[in-house]
């Protein structure tokens, strides 16, 4: 996005005409500045795309000064709007400006002008009648690059057909696309649960990772860095080994991409999830992951329901301290 901010206006010179009044003197006003571009975060929002087809975004410019020592009016502020969760960096250097992570929060990308001086303010006791004044600085423009890091309080991390889309249509009202081949979710989804307490849970479907995703294998990156928001992830495994895969092995693996990535993922609550425990060689795969390991999967069908409300209990639990969760 280019984020060009508006000129400032010029600065007045004029003299006071009035009858009878013959040395009015100098009466020139300031010119004012001109618009910011400012980011607005906003919880109705959930993409860029309205930024990408609309990559220039232009703050007024302030108006000129006027006689009778009138200041210009005031560019108008640009607001764009983006969704919660975004990052402003400078393209060139990847420098980050700043983020918009709640609803309203804003963050000024572009500054405006400022405004000039008029005449009336060059008098001195031997200049009377000055014409001087001063021109508006120009805006700020820059070239942004803007990145969007979902907020949710839980991420669904796990292989391409782990049934993390399944699992998320079970725990909320969310309704991703669900299929049998890898990548059907091709962007993060999130859903919330929403609590007999009227508390919430915000889950992010984070789209299925492959080996190397750290290095950008695939959509790794875009796919990795909606993960940094997350207080909180579950692990979902195919216990089935459905596609060929061991889930030991996935779960060793996507330990490391996170590894990779950013060392402090490691180090965040979690949850294990055995899923598909409905399929015929689920129980043999899962006592192997035992053996290996000592961790103890909650085991799940997601697509029969099997499980899903000892998830709820498990996450409510983490962030409200109640085992028994009274889901509505």
């Amino acid at each position: 996005m280019t984020a060009i901010a508006g000129n400032g206006g010029n600065g007045s010179a004029s003299f006071r005409r009035e009858k009878f009044v013959p040395r009015g003197g100098p009466d020139g006003g300031d010119g004012a500045r001109g618009g910011h571009v400012i980011l607005k975060a906003s919880k109705d929002v959930d993409s860029l795309l309205p930024v990408y087809f609309r990559p220039y975004q232009k703050a007024k410019d302030g108006g000129h000064g006027g006689t009778k020592k009138c200041t210009g009016k005031r560019g108008e502020d640009l607001y764009v709007i983006v969704p919660c969760g975004t990052v402003a960096k400078v393209s060139e250097t990847e420098d980050i400006i700043g983020e918009v992570v709640s609803d309203g929060d804003e963050l000024r990308v572009a500054r405006g002008g400022r405004g000039g001086l008029g005449n009336c303010h060059f008098v001195t006791s031997s200049h009377q009648a000055p014409r001087e004044f001063t021109e508006g600085t120009p805006g700020e423009q820059k070239i942004l690059r803007l990145e969007l890091k979902m907020v949710a309080d839980v991420g669904l991390v796990g292989y391409p057909n782990a049934g993390k889309s399944t699992l998320l249509r079970a725990l909320t009202n969310a309704h991703p696309k669900v299929a049998s081949y890898p990548f059907t979710t091709l962007h993060p989804i999130i859903g919330t649960i929403e609590f007999g307490d009227y508390s919430q849970v915000r889950i992010a479907d984070i789209p299925g990772l492959i080996d190397g995703a750290h290095e950008g294998v695939g959509l790794g990156l875009e796919f990795l860095r909606h993960i940094e928001r997350t207080a909180f992830l579950i692990f979902v495994l195919d216990m089935a080994g459905m596609d060929g895969r061991d889930p030991m092995d996935d779960y060793e693996n996507l330990q490391k991409e996170l590894l990779y990535y950013d060392a402090s993922l490691i180090d965040r609550p979690c949850l294990v999830i055995a899923n598909k425990m409905d399929e015929e060689d689920s129980a043999i795969w899962l006592e192997e992951f035992k053996k290996r390991s000592d961790i103890a999967p909650l085991e799940i069908s997601a697509e029969r329901g099997d499980g899903i409300e000892d998830v709820k209990a498990a996450l409510h639990r983490h962030f409200c301290g109640d085992a028994r969760p009274g889901v509505s």
